[in-house]
């Protein structure tokens, strides 16, 4: 079914409240699509049409949706309604929801929940955001190393409609500890009569809740994981993270990256929606860097109205500051996205190696672009303006250092910010080309008082 036909489709049910056929349509429609049409309609008619759905079901819906709608949906709901999603919920899911909760509703909502769910939910809910913890889920299916495989099996069957997967097994001992795995495939193919014990594969790959959320997504990518184990400072398992949560977290952090790469991410908050931020907290977040950048741009225009006097004799170089600051920030920024993808990828760490293969690499690449794009200017400015032979060796002599220069602090900068242990994507591109203005007009004034002094002592003269 299309998107118009699922579009169609909703808002008919909407509209009729049909309990039976909504439900059937549920069936036959995946979760993703289903929130996607749910998210169109205006919040009371798609909360009308969730309700008629009963509460397991309703739950796997909800947990698609946006946060947004869901926070939204949530104050609408009835207690009972709201206990009974708690009780569905995948754990992960209700533990955030529960921390968006005001505190009112906290205290409401947790004396109506069974012990165990209650437990649960602290529990994962006091992992800080952005670690591990906080994306942990309690939906696994845990066998003890002194199971038959016969056991094992009966075990899984009896669990598995409760569980988020259950492809692998964590085999843990009387203290919960994580002993090893199995997976789903081995334990089909295993003797009955085995012991989990003989056929768990041993020191598995984990994760601890206080690391971040990335670490494990990380983990996921790079050992090819269908799910992570997480444990406690205890050593004991605490849940596990699934590899659709690892590929929305890089999905979160790409995003991340790109806006603060462009200078519009928050400090130390949520990140910008050009359609659900409040302003306030747009122009809060955007005049932050703004602010930063006009400083440079003060400081440069100071400087280059120092240079009035050489101005005044050669009129002809004011023509040419701003392609050739602008080429320094250009080439800078290309660098910098060309390493900060190669770290999030982990094809460059924080030691010297690194450093000096990607001086290595960039500083030929850098010098190249800045012969190909000087000598480019250089004809250009001949032709079209037709300067003499002093100022195109300033115009070009200063593009060269400037386009090389760029590519070489560009692809530094990232290296900086981890050591500093700041976020590569925090150095934004207009922060780079703000830096790179400054030292453009440096540079190109240093040629220009190198090569054209002379005219200065004459009109002294």
């Amino acid at each position: 079914m299309n998107r118009e036909d699922l579009l169609f489709s909703i808002r008919t049910l909407s509209r009729s409240l049909d309990a039976a056929s909504f439900a059937s349509f549920v069936r036959h429609t995946h979760p993703s699509d289903l929130a996607e049409a749910l998210d169109v309609l205006p919040p009371e008619q798609a909360l009308a049409l969730l309700l008629t759905l009963a509460a397991p079901t309703r739950a796997e819906l909800f947990v698609h949706l946006p946060e947004q709608r869901q926070d939204s949906m949530l104050r609408a709901m009835s207690r009972e309604a709201v206990v009974q999603l708690f009780e569905h919920m995948p754990s992960d899911d209700r533990a955030d929801l529960y921390n968006r909760l005001g505190e009112q509703d906290k205290h409401k909502l947790l004396p109506a929940l069974a012990k165990v769910e209650r437990d649960d939910i602290l529990r994962l809910a006091a992992y800080a955001e952005g670690t591990v913890g906080s994306v942990t889920t309690s939906d696994y299916v845990h066998v003890s190393p002194q199971m038959t495989v016969a056991e094992a099996l009966a075990h899984v069957r009896a669990t598995a409609p409760d569980k988020e997967t259950i492809y692998s097994l964590y085999v843990l001992d009387q203290e919960h500890r994580l002993s090893g795995t199995v997976s789903l495939r081995d334990l089909v193919l295993a003797d009955a009569q085995a012991s989990i014990g003989t056929i768990m594969r041993r020191d598995p790959v984990f994760a601890r809740a206080h690391w971040t959320r990335e670490q494990a997504a990380e983990l996921i990518r790079h050992y090819d994981l269908l799910a992570l184990p997480v444990t406690n400072g205890g050593e004991r398992m605490i849940g596990i993270v699934t590899v659709d949560d690892a590929m929305d977290i890089e999905k979160e952090q790409d995003a991340t990256q790109l806006a603060r790469f462009g200078g519009t991410a928050s400090l130390g908050a949520q990140d910008l929606d050009v359609l659900a931020s409040p302003l306030r907290q747009m122009f809060k977040v955007r005049v932050f860097w703004l602010v930063i950048l006009t400083f440079f741009g003060v400081v440069t225009s100071t400087f280059v109205a120092a240079q009035e006097e050489l101005l005044t004799q050669v009129i002809v170089l004011a023509a040419f500051i701003a392609p050739i600051v602008d080429m320094g920030g250009n080439t800078g920024s290309q660098s910098a996205t060309l390493v900060i993808r190669a770290m999030a990828l982990g094809d460059l760490r924080l030691q010297w190696r690194d450093v000096g293969l990607i001086i290595k690499h960039e500083l030929p690449v850098a010098a190249a672009l800045g012969v190909a794009i000087a000598a480019l200017e250089v004809v250009l400015a001949y032709f079209a303006k037709g300067v003499g032979f002093d100022v195109l060796m300033v115009v070009g002599l200063s593009m060269l250092v400037c386009t090389v220069l760029g590519g070489v602090i560009g692809a530094l900068l990232p290296f900086l910010a981890r050591r500093i242990g700041t976020d590569p994507a925090t150095l934004s591109s207009p922060l780079i080309t703000s830096v790179m203005d400054l030292l453009g007009v440096f540079i190109y004034f240093a040629f220009a008082y190198a090569l054209l002094g002379d005219l200065l002592t004459q009109a002294a003269g």
